[in-house]
């Protein structure tokens, strides 16, 4: 009877042991996992954050080719108001 409460007991503490080292298992990898994860996710967004710059880019050359149409034109009107100016200043003798 004393033998067979023995090896019940080593049973038991067998069963233990082999839980606790599953259980050490399954948390080393899950913060692999987790670790793979953040790898993934880290990939997955580097190539986002890189494109509001390039966009900003774009956007920085429309505005300023925008900005020297803008500029051409305003110097045109400018030359056609002088020349309109010269015109009307011939005709009435100053």
């Amino acid at each position: 009877m004393n033998k067979m409460m023995v090896s019940i007991a080593a049973a038991v503490c067998l069963m233990c042991a082999s839980t606790a080292s599953f259980a050490n298992e399954m948390g080393k990898m899950a913060s692999e996992m987790k670790g793979e994860m953040k790898d993934d996710m880290k990939a997955a967004t580097d190539p986002m954050k890189a494109k509001p710059d390039a966009m900003k880019g774009e956007m920085k050359a429309k505005t300023d080719s925008m900005k020297a149409t803008k500029d051409a034109m305003k110097d045109d009107m400018k030359g056609a108001k002088d020349a309109m100016k010269g015109d009307m200043k011939g005709a009435m003798g100053y």
